[in-house]
């Protein structure tokens, strides 16, 4: 069986077109889901370089991001802040009161979001954003709350995935290529 994109989908390529701000869970969704402890317990994450790259582009257009994750790590805020991501937020057992708030503070309603985890905080967040994402290494019982399953797993390029698709929808496809194919901002 052959997955349709997004953008293959009329009804979900509208809501994509209404999203300003990408919302993500951290483990599962920016990483592989792995937790490596080095013996000094010192917590070390991978990230993908794509995945970045996405968010920044997604940044460049005009988007807001915002990373929402159960876990508190040093590692995390260094990424965010390499990427220049300022809504970050850790240690959230519950998700969605965090991504309300954080609509208010943003002046966005619900339909204007995008949110991708793969576990049961997430659950809440995924069914009342605007798109609800997931992953393929997700439960079954939280793929079927999304609206959207990458096809890319968490880690794997997830997030690229998302951004690139998020980037057509809206039409800035053409700018970015055109930014690297020849050198124009």
């Amino acid at each position: 069986m052959t997955q349709t994109t997004p953008l293959q989908d009329p009804q979900l390529t509208d809501r994509l077109r209404r999203i300003r701000l990408l919302a993500l869970d951290v483990d599962g969704v920016l990483t592989d889901g792995q937790l490596y402890f080095q013996a000094d317990g010192i917590e070390i994450k991978a990230f993908n370089v794509q995945d970045g790259h996405g968010l920044k582009l997604l940044k460049r257009a005009g988007f807001q991001v915002a990373l929402i994750t159960g876990r508190d790590s040093s590692t995390v805020s260094r990424r965010a802040a390499a990427l220049g991501i300022e809504h970050v937020f850790q240690g959230v057992e519950k998700k969605l009161p965090v991504l309300r708030d954080l609509c208010a503070r943003l002046g966005l309603e619900f339909d204007q979001v995008a949110y991708c985890g793969d576990d049961m905080p997430d659950v809440g967040a995924i069914k009342r954003a605007g798109i609800g994402i997931s992953v393929p290494g997700a439960p079954d019982y939280i793929q079927g709350h999304a609206d959207w399953v990458t096809e890319r797993a968490g880690g794997h390029g997830a997030v690229r995935e998302i951004c690139d698709t998020l980037l057509r929808a809206q039409g800035h496809w053409d700018a970015v290529l055109d930014t690297y194919l020849h050198g124009t901002r």
